[in-house]
């Protein structure tokens, strides 16, 4: 799979949807007050407009694009100045989302793994991982409605919730001004 550098923008929901239903405007802002409801009519709508399907990611996919290869608290390292190199987060965010792409970037190249909006997953929320699929993709057997999972923290939280192993969840008709999703383009395996 190939993941967003960026959290997906005011101009790339607009583009798709027709419309921006953020709380803090700006075209480079990070969409936000969209619920997974909402993430997912966007993956949709986007993968009608190419060849390739966009998604959400699942929770094993975007722990480990956020860790790219660490195994620190977060991708920048353990303490509270490697989180402020790479994250918009309660300390630094004067309350509000910030542009994508100002801070520090991860070894894979992606921006804003940390802070600025936290990022739903494709995965329903499953508090152990006995059973969960070896392969990366997306735990999803709960019906519809069940809680999903939300991560990377946002402008709004304090240092523990940007952690790259932390979890929580959300409704999936749940939105916030500090609540936003990246995309995942899938790659089919089959060869030529």
């Amino acid at each position: 799979f190939y993941m967003g550098r960026f959290e997906v923008t005011q101009e790339q929901y607009q583009q798709v949807m027709g419309r921006s239903p953020s709380y803090f405007k700006g075209m480079d802002l990070p969409v936000e007050t969209v619920s997974w409801d909402d993430a997912q009519g966007f993956c949709k709508a986007a993968s009608t407009k190419g060849s390739a399907k966009v998604r959400l990611p699942s929770e094993a996919e975007w722990e480990y694009a956020c860790r790219a290869g660490t195994h620190t608290t977060y991708h920048s390292g353990d303490d509270a100045w490697a989180l402020e190199r790479a994250a918009w987060y309660q300390l630094n965010s004067d309350a509000t989302s910030h542009p994508v792409g100002r801070k520090e970037p991860n070894t894979f190249g992606l921006y804003d793994m940390h802070g600025n909006v936290e990022e739903w997953c494709e995965d329903d929320l499953k508090w152990y991982y006995m059973g969960a699929p070896r392969d990366g993709r997306a735990w999803i057997d709960a019906p519809r409605g069940a809680l999903r999972v939300l991560r990377g923290g946002s402008w709004g939280n304090a240092r523990y919730v940007c952690r790259s192993a932390c979890r929580y969840s959300r409704i999936p008709g749940h939105r916030r001004d500090s609540v936003g999703f990246r995309v995942v383009l899938e790659i089919s395996s089959r060869t030529p």
